[in-house]
């Protein structure tokens, strides 16, 4: 039997050491062809000599491959020095099949033992100790000295420590505790000035309240289908809204849901994304005028129309008895499709809180004012939320009882976006995130479906009168000079740059700030026009009252890349040279954080422009040089070294389609036979944006690290299908198709067999920086691949984080946005992690914070997943607060 099993072992062992050697030899004049290194077909030939020799019963076998492993060795530490996982990728076959042949079934079979051996009781067969197998012991033994060297070494970590206040706190038209705007306040920040939770506290942390939407996904919902929304916190309210558009108000104290309010959002759309990131808010009072806000009463106080109601406010109107018409623009039967009223309802089944502690009586009172299903149930509002819709609507809510508003909209409550659009194609137009509440305007931009097809809707920025829902102004990019409201008969310009992100905006300036996209197809463009040159991936700054380009500043010179300025700005003043000035901070996908003056658009932070690759194909072409700010997060340019796999197979692979690929470094552009584009278009920042302290004149952010693969695929003809196998079922679109363009893209992460990254990681960090010098101060790898990998390990290798960051005034910073489930708390001083809590599902999401009525500090996280990461779909919206030590002290 012992002999059988040694037999089988060392077949084993031989059979390993062919297959892998047939391989890396293989692959290795394949690497050598493309002008790669030569290590692969040396270890090749090598694993293939000690396969014979293991056959023959040779112990020089063991010799050899202690050879192997010490120029495997040699060769890693060249080219990644003392770096564990780029280390394990090129040597754990290797240490393993060492291991293997060290056993005593194959030592046994390796060399003889004569008569003479046999009579004075010697063997000088070799084994872990003896003859050649001390060699191959020898060397392993160094390998893993150095392995487990390494995994004291953090090679991607810098260090250091933030500076602490230099400013007095700025003040805000809002509470403290109160939550206004996506980034708390227009002025994009993420900053909650509350500072309970501190460094030393902040591991207190627990789950104060969970609540369930019942938002799950459905049949016909396009893959990215995302939840993506930070609430809004008014008076003792949360107010959220969800993937499918139904807008939830919530006790901010308890969970409790209040009402909901579904938007009927109608049939069939060609959605490339769903999703809703927030709500915008207009406080009670003069809608002309920068009105102090007052806070929205829970409606657990009251179940009568005629009971108390928000200062300022009036009982809800009774129901208009016709359908009128949204916009007066809008032709009749876009109207009549998209003028549906939606449903109001009380709290559902599915729509719960869980929570540990007790819930008043008052509190679980809390029903709608006006809960009933009519879907024309109509208030007349003065303070409004505004949600936008997947069919191109605006719609402005009663906060106190989710009633639409019948005096916006002549009546309907709503706008009808699709009004002067041309390529009229419901689903492939609509606001993926909330709208700017500007003095008496709102202002809305939105998202045109990208790599469909040349004949998409405008990416026109419009403002509307907030009291009455009457066009204002509308700056179309492909038509800039013309902002008025155009004359009756024309449209906006098809497939101009469009604002699909959240835009910023400083009152006292007068203006708005806008991030702006490509236009589509965003890797071909030689017949783009002088306006969209000007303004594609640029943040452009309009007067707030007119819609006139007062500025704008472009990251991208000809993109084809799809950079689009992806980020909200953050807006804040910094110290420099002893005085204050007045900031705007634009995070890009690339990897630049501009930080620019946002009286001119002057950089205050120095930008230089620097050569960029050329070579696309014709007759498009490239700009010549790219800007690249002082403050930068662009990453070192691929190199094969960079190549990395489970495995030194897959590592191979990687490295040959590496130097297949074009990739002269970033900017490097589209081609035929496929480019690099690292960073890809995932973005090092996406529109999460980033968080900045306006006293400590810091920013907390999360890079992240993928290359991608773009592929141009010549079309045939403007209707065909050319990277698409099948039309999308119902009324979804072919993505990447490019209809009407010469050429169709296949995008892709850049990954090897097993769907892992070919770039090593990490893939993923927080970094914090100094936006008065620009110094990148500390930067540390963040977030495992347990919800990633078939076996759910921890290993913390740095994964992507989609979703924001929010910093508060106690100097911790939150997100929950990695690609594993967990929220996380650091020390915005060092960066260093110091609590996390286990989520059920994606957080892919911004945090934000507030107090609640019983005078907590309170995280609130949505976590529902994101359809094309593949995290984990869910429907939870939780808050984490420290322990309540008063209702301790009262129970005891």
């Amino acid at each position: 039997m012992r002999a059988s099993l040694g037999s089988i072992v060392a077949l084993i062992a031989i059979c390993l050491l062919a297959l892998i050697g047939l391989a890396l030899t293989g692959g290795g004049i394949w690497l050598l062809t493309l002008g790669g290194s030569w290590y692969y077909l040396v270890c090749g030939i090598a694993f293939l000599a000690t396969a014979a020799l293991v056959f023959l019963r040779r112990p020089e076998a063991l010799i050899v491959f202690a050879l192997v492993v010490v120029g495997t060795l040699i060769w890693a530490l060249y080219e990644v020095g003392f770096d564990w996982w780029p280390l394990a990728a090129r040597g754990g076959l290797v240490f393993l099949l060492g291991l293997l042949l060290l056993t005593p079934w194959v030592t046994r079979r390796l060399g003889t033992r004569n008569v003479a051996d046999a009579l004075d009781g010697r063997d000088r067969r070799p084994t872990v100790t003896h003859g050649a197998g001390a060699a191959l012991s020898a060397a392993l033994g160094i390998a893993l000295v150095v392995a487990v060297s390494s995994w004291f070494s953090d090679q991607h970590n810098i260090v250091g420590s933030l500076p602490g206040p230099r400013a007095e706190a700025p003040t805000y038209d809002i509470p403290d505790g109160e939550w206004h705007a996506y980034g708390r306040t227009q002025a994009g920040q993420r900053y909650s000035p509350l500072a309970q939770i501190t460094p030393a506290n902040v591991g207190d942390l627990e789950e104060a309240w969970h609540y369930h939407t019942g938002d799950e996904s459905q049949p016909g919902d396009p893959t990215e289908t995302t939840f993506q929304v930070t609430p809004l916190k008014i008076g003792d309210r949360l107010f959220l809204c969800t993937p499918h558009q139904n807008v939830i108000a919530v006790n901010a104290t308890t969970g409790e849901e209040i009402w909901r309010y579904d938007p009927q959002i109608q049939g069939e759309l060609a959605l490339q994304h769903l999703t809703c990131r927030g709500l915008s808010y207009q406080p009670p009072g003069d809608a002309t005028a920068a009105a102090a806000p007052t806070a929205v009463p829970d409606a657990a106080a009251t179940e009568a129309p005629d009971a108390a109601t928000p200062a300022g406010a009036t009982p809800p109107a009774a129901a208009a008895d016709t359908e009128q018409a949204g916009e007066g623009e809008a032709p009749a039967a876009t109207a009549t499709e998209l003028s549906q009223g939606g449903n109001l309802t009380a709290p559902q089944t599915g729509g719960e809180a869980e929570t540990d502690q007790p819930v008043s009586p008052e509190a679980s009172a809390g029903q709608p004012v006006a809960a009933t299903t009519s879907s024309r149930d109509t208030a007349t509002c003065d303070a409004k939320l505004f949600m936008p819709t997947a069919d191109a609507r605006v719609i402005a809510l009663d906060p106190e009882t989710g009633a639409v508003c019948g005096n916006f909209g002549n009546g309907t409550g709503q706008i009808d976006l699709w009004q002067r659009m041309p390529n009229v194609n419901p689903g492939s137009y609509y606001s993926t995130s909330p709208v700017i509440v500007a003095g008496n305007l709102i202002i809305v931009g939105g998202t045109v479906l990208d790599n469909v097809s040349t004949s998409e809707a405008s990416g026109v920025i419009r403002a509307f009168d907030i009291a009455t829902a009457e066009l204002v102004w509308a700056w179309d990019s492909g038509n800039p000079d013309q902002t008025a409201p155009l004359p009756e008969g024309q449209t906006y310009t098809p497939n101009s740059p469009n604002s699909w992100s959240i835009s910023a905006a400083d009152e006292e300036l007068g203006l708005v700030y806008v991030p702006l996209g490509n236009e589509p197809p965003d890797q071909w463009g030689p017949d783009r026009s002088e306006a969209v040159e000007r303004f594609s991936s640029s943040v452009v700054a309009l007067d707030i009252a007119t819609g006139e380009v007062r500025w704008v500043y472009q990251t991208v010179h000809h993109d084809l890349w799809d950079f689009d300025v992806p980020s909200q700005p953050s807006l804040l003043d910094i110290t420099v040279g002893g005085e204050s000035v007045p900031v705007l901070v634009q995070p890009t996908k690339q990897g630049e954080v501009f930080v620019l003056d946002r009286r001119t658009g002057e950089p205050v932070l120095p930008v230089i422009e620097k050569p960029a690759p050329g070579g696309a194909v014709e007759p498009d072409f490239t700009a010549p040089t790219q800007p690249v700010s002082a403050l930068s997060f662009d990453p070192q340019a691929l190199r094969e070294s960079d190549m990395w796999g489970a495995t030194m197979l897959d590592q191979l692979a990687c490295r040959i389609a590496f130097r297949g690929y074009k990739y002269e470094g970033r900017y490097t552009p589209p081609s035929l036979e496929g480019t690099l584009v690292y960073p890809g278009n995932f973005g090092v920042f996406n529109w999460g944006s980033v968080a900045v302290d306006p006293v400590r004149q810091v920013m907390f952010s999360t890079p992240a690290y993928l290359a991608f693969v773009s592929t141009l695929v010549p079309r045939d003809d403007e209707t065909s299908l050319v990277v698409n196998d099948e039309q999308p079922e119902g009324a979804l679109p072919a993505l990447n198709e490019n209809f009407g363009a010469p050429y169709a893209v296949e995008l892709a992460p850049f990954t090897s067999w097993l769907g892992l990254p070919c770039q090593a990681p990490p893939w993923g960090y927080v970094a914090g920086a100094d936006l008065t010098t620009g110094e990148i101060v500390w930067m540390h790898k963040n977030g495992t691949v347990r919800d990633q990998s078939p076996i759910p390990v921890p290993f913390k290798m740095g994964v992507p984080d989609l979703g924001g960051p929010v910093m508060t005034a106690g100097g911790v910073a939150f997100i929950s946005g990695t690609l594993d489930y967990y929220v996380r708390g650091y020390d915005v001083t060092t960066g260093k992690e110091l609590w996390k809590a286990r989520l059920p599902a994606g957080g892919q999401a911004t945090p934000m914070s507030y107090e609640g009525a019983d005078g907590r500090q309170y995280i609130l996280v949505a976590a529902g997943g994101h359809g094309s990461l593949g995290t984990k779909r869910g429907d939870s919206v939780i808050a984490y607060a420290l322990p309540d030590r008063s209702a301790e002290a009262d129970a005891e």
